[in-house]
């Protein structure tokens, strides 16, 4: 019996955090107007990485990011690639929650404000890799990459809560019941 509920927990535990990356993506190809900025939507993707990378290893973060990159290149244009960009997030959420956020009180708006630097990261990313691809200078791209980079990141810190509270919440929880000795 107790085997069979720790199996069924872990099944469900792996549909819920499958389904929500789903959902993500999902909103992502949705054309939802009132969600954009100067044409800019938030960055679902990104947030959901930044929420799963916060509790767990520098490994898991990096795969998450290297497969969430995958999904965004598979759906949106794959030049430039999502994927540096993306694992470098989940590193970086990695080492900013264990040496920065354990002294601090973990709360949606400090997810919040980590999101939004990462938003900027990965726009600067690739306003470097777009500069790489064409025969424009840095300079000619940044007036451009500057309105996307606060566009995204403003967008994605303002939805991020609504991504982070439901599944912290899950794992909290999912966390708290593999205490339970049976």
């Amino acid at each position: 019996m107790g085997v069979m509920f720790v199996l069924t927990r872990q099944i469900l535990n792996s549909s819920v955090t499958g389904t929500s990356v789903i959902i993500c993506v999902l909103v992502v190809l949705a054309p939802i107007p009132a969600l954009e900025l100067f044409g800019i939507k938030p960055n679902w993707l990104l947030i959901w990485l930044v929420v799963w990378s916060l509790k767990r290893s520098l490994f898991s973060a990096a795969v998450a990011g290297l497969v969430l990159g995958l999904i965004l290149d598979g759906i949106t244009a794959s030049n430039p690639s999502h994927i540096f960009s993306f694992m470098l997030v989940g590193v970086l959420t990695v080492f900013i929650y264990k040496h920065l956020m354990k002294k601090m009180q973990e709360d949606f708006v400090s997810v919040a404000l980590i999101v939004f630097g990462m938003a900027i990261v990965v726009e600067t990313i690739r306003a470097l890799q777009f500069s790489q691809m064409s025969n424009h200078s840095l300079m000619d791209l940044w007036v451009y990459q500057q309105q996307v980079a606060l566009s995204s990141a403003i967008l994605s810190s303002l939805w991020a809560p609504v991504v982070y509270f439901p599944l912290n919440r899950w794992w909290e929880l999912m966390k708290s019941s593999n205490s339970i000795h049976y």
